[in-house]
Order: structure tokens, then C-alpha cells, then sequence
């Protein structure tokens, strides 16, 4: 080992460590991973573990790569990386993993909430490795990510006898109370969940166990042309009279709409999928890319995050030649790697313009203290994923994050939900059973 542990990863090596399956809850930036590798060091040193499976999403292989190499020498001789997609696209993986696994291995499965979905092909056969392995455990920033059904498969995998059921439907029976359209509405029973994972699982906050410093997050707002105004009310109008509650589908579709065109475009067609197109001809007179130049800081790096394809591209048309690198899931790995190190270590490049669903999970940015939040999506999960890309371990300055925010309402909506981590389509719905549905996006 090439570092040392703080005092609560000792805490929960001691706890986790005489157990074969295991959780490790622990906020992005208290050092899960480097708590694993202190387990699997007490395992290979007693002799009862002669190999790691250890499955990541594929985006962040390389960057858990590096993470091990910071922290301990000759890992590949014991531990072997794969990504969790591609269980699904790859058989011919698969059956080579079949037979590398056996009872002196370890599985451990990172950013276990990739594998909520029990009937999912790449959760079916995570579940199947982990059959031969004496050692099964995941890592997650969080226990649950959407609502507790999330659960079931993660657990299922580290052994069904925890929860005490063989079946998903024998756990839907007891704790899923599911709407008309098999939605599920609520989670039953949540105390007894808790009990059954408290003895194998650690959970770990970053205010409990980390005196970080500070984070800041400012919010910036700008006004919509006349002409941007007039568009967002007439497709508002146009949209709610496709709002169908029972199908969610139709609820984000309308919220997608309204963001598009605070973001600059121009929404041509309402119907699945939407088609717009750009409202300026020249990215500069768009409102919010002027929000967005006032608000970059000086000298300084900063990554910006962008939710839209066309957010990235107007952006880059804006800033400087070479002040900027792109880690968006248009980019192929294999580059957006390559631009992630050359922001890294080029002074020139100061800018790192990324998406939460491609650079949310597993990067580690701390030597940048700079985010602006172009645009944010609907979902506190990724937010909070991609705020603890800086905010983390080994950060040693003020982190400052500054939200980019139209005054339409969409916008307003959004941020007040992602502040109360509460779901944006249930407090639409909410409004539209009080006939205000329109009050809620105009």
C-alpha cells in the first residue's frame, strides 16, 4: 500500500472484513475505494483470496485504474477490471468471467445502483458470478438512489438470505404499493430493510467523517428575448394538452421542451420525439450563453456542465481555441480520456465541458474548485454525483458551483426540486390534480 487510512476507513475495514458479503455506503470522495483495497490486502495476506473481480461502469475504468495505482502497487497481478454494460453486449466476456471467477475470488461491483433493475440482463449475470466467489460485496455513493425497490437486486446478488426473499415478486408483495399502471408509489416497510442490511452494510457521510472545505454555490439569473418568451408560453400551452398523468413520458417530454428552448432553441414539432432547431443564428445573442461568459471565472479552471448535445457544441464556438476540452457522450472513450488529461495538465486548457450522465460518476477532478451548472437535468442523484467530482478528498480549496438560471419558470421549478431532492414530475403532478398545472410552468 502506497497510502495510509483515515481513522473511519478503519472503521469500516473492522467492521466489513470478517464478513464474507458486504456494502460499502460511503459518500463519493470519502475514499470507498481505497477501503476495499485495504480489505482485499487482509484477504490475500491470510491466503484466503487469490484473485478480485472488480465491475465499474465502463466510463470510469481507466480513472479506478489510476485511482489504484495512486494507492497500491501490483494490483493487476490480483485484480481484473471490467465494465458492468458490457455484461449486457458481450457473451463472449461473460463466459471468460464464468470461468476466472471460483471460490477465491472477490466480486465487487462499483456504483451497485447500475444494477437496481433485477430483470436486466447485466444484473442477471453479475448474480451468477457472484455465485462461485467466497467474497461479494458493493460500492455505492449512496443506498438508494431512486426509492428502496432499488435494493432488492443489489442485495439479491450479495446473498437472497439477507432480505429473506427467493423472488422479486415475493419482495414486491411485501414492500411495493404500485399504482394502477404498476408504478411503484411507495415502499413498505422500510424499517425491516434497514435492519436486515445494517450488519453487513457501512454508511458513511462526507460531513460525518471529512472536514472538507468550503462549498459555495451561487445562482445566476438571466432574462429570455421577447421572442423567447412569446415561444416558451405558446409550447407550454401546446404541451400540457399532451400530458397524459398516467404516462411520465409525456410529463418530461413537456419539461425537456420548455428547457430547450430556455437553453436556445426553437421547439419545431411536439411530437415524439421533439424536433427544434437553433433560435439565433449566432450562439453569442443567445441570453444564456452571455450568462454564461459573464460568469466564467478568471485564470481559474472550470468545468462546465451541459445537459443538451447543443449546449456543448454552442459553447465551443464561443470560447477560445484551445481554452477547452470535451467529455460528452458523443466522444468516444479512448478521446474523452485524452481530453481529460490534457485539462488536466495544460494550463492553457481551462475549460472542461462535460455531461453528469457521461463525467458524473467516478472522476476525480479535486485539483479543479470551479462548476458552473449550464444547464441542470431533473434528477438529484447525478447532481449530487457530479458536485463530489470536486468536493472531495484531496480538495484544498473553497469550492465555488454556480447554477446558470433563466427567469422562466422550468427553471426555477427544477432547482427548487433538486434542493428539496424531491422528484419534479410528482410535484407537477400534484399541480395539475389542482387544475394548476400551467401556474407550475408559466
Amino acid at each position: 500500500m502506497k497510502t495510509e487510512l483515515f481513522p473511519y476507513q478503519k472503521e469500516a475495514v473492522s467492521k466489513l472484513l470478517p464478513l464474507r458479503i458486504g456494502a460499502l455506503y460511503m459518500e463519493m470522495g470519502t475514499g470507498k475505494t481505497r477501503t476495499a483495497l485495504e480489505i482485499i490486502q487482509h484477504r490475500l495476506e491470510r491466503k484466503k483470496l487469490q484473485k478480485v473481480l472488480w465491475l465499474c461502469p465502463c466510463s470510469v475504468k481507466d480513472n479506478l485504474a489510476a485511482d489504484l495505482d495512486k494507492h497500491v502497487s501490483g494490483w493487476k497481478e490480483v485484480i481484473r477490471i471490467e465494465g458492468i454494460e458490457s455484461l449486457s453486449s458481450s457473451d463472449r466476456l461473460y463466459l471468460s468471467l464464468l470461468k476466472y471467477v471460483n471460490p477465491k475470488t472477490m466480486v465487487i461491483v462499483d456504483e451497485s445502483n447500475l444494477t437496481k433493475n433485477f430483470f436486466a440482463k447485466r444484473t442477471k449475470r453479475i448474480t451468477e458470478l457472484g455465485k462461485p466467489a467466497r467474497y461479494r460485496m458493493i460500492l455505492n455513493g449512496t443506498p438508494v438512489s431512486r426509492n428502496e425497490a432499488d435494493l432488492y437486486a443489489q442485495w439479491f446478488f450479495l446473498d437472497p438470505r439477507i432480505f429473506g426473499y427467493r423472488t422479486f415478486w415475493s419482495f414486491a408483495a411485501n414492500h411495493l404499493e404500485k399504482d394502477d399502471n404498476g408504478r411503484v408509489r411507495r415502499v413498505l416497510n422500510v424499517d425491516y430493510l434497514a435492519d436486515k442490511m445494517k450488519p453487513y452494510s457501512v454508511v458513511m457521510k462526507k460531513e460525518d467523517v471529512l472536514t472538507l472545505p468550503g462549498k459555495h454555490i451561487r445562482r445566476y439569473r438571466y432574462g429570455l428575448t421577447s421572442g423567447q418568451f412569446s415561444h416558451y408560453s405558446h409550447v407550454a400551452d401546446e404541451m400540457l394538452l399532451q400530458v397524459d398523468e398516467a404516462d411520465e413520458s409525456t410529463i418530461y417530454r413537456t419539461f425537456t421542451a420548455l428547457q430547450l428552448i430556455t437553453s436556445g432553441r426553437r421547439i419545431t414539432s411536439t411530437a415524439k420525439p421533439l424536433q427544434h432547431e437553433p433560435f439565433f443564428e449566432d450562439p453569442h445573442d443567445n441570453p444564456r450563453i452571455q450568462e454564461l461568459l459573464e460568469d466564467l471565472p478568471e485564470d481559474e479552471k472550470c468545468i462546465i456542465w451541459v445537459k443538451f448535445k447543443h449546449e456543448s457544441q454552442d459553447i465551443q464556438e464561443v470560447l477560445p481555441d484551445g481554452s477547452w476540452a470535451v467529455f460528452t457522450g458523443e466522444v468516444p472513450l479512448k478521446k474523452r480520456l485524452t481530453n481529460l488529461k490534457r485539462f488536466r495538465e495544460n494550463p492553457e486548457c481551462r475549460f472542461l465541458i462535460a455531461n453528469k450522465v457521461c463525467g458524473g460518476y467516478g472522476l476525480n477532478l479535486q485539483f479543479c474548485n470551479q462548476a458552473i451548472y449550464y444547464n441542470n437535468d431533473f434528477n438529484y442523484a447525478t447532481r449530487a454525483q457530479a458536485e463530489d467530482r470536486i468536493h472531495r478528498i484531496g480538495q484544498d480549496k473553497d469550492v465555488v458551483m454556480i447554477d446558470i438560471l433563466s427567469n422562466a419558470k422550468i427553471d426555477s421549478r427544477i432547482i427548487d426540486c433538486l434542493d428539496r431532492k424531491e422528484s419534479l414530475s410528482e410535484s407537477f403532478k400534484r399541480e395539475l390534480k389542482t387544475g394548476k398545472g400551467k401556474e407550475f410552468l408559466t
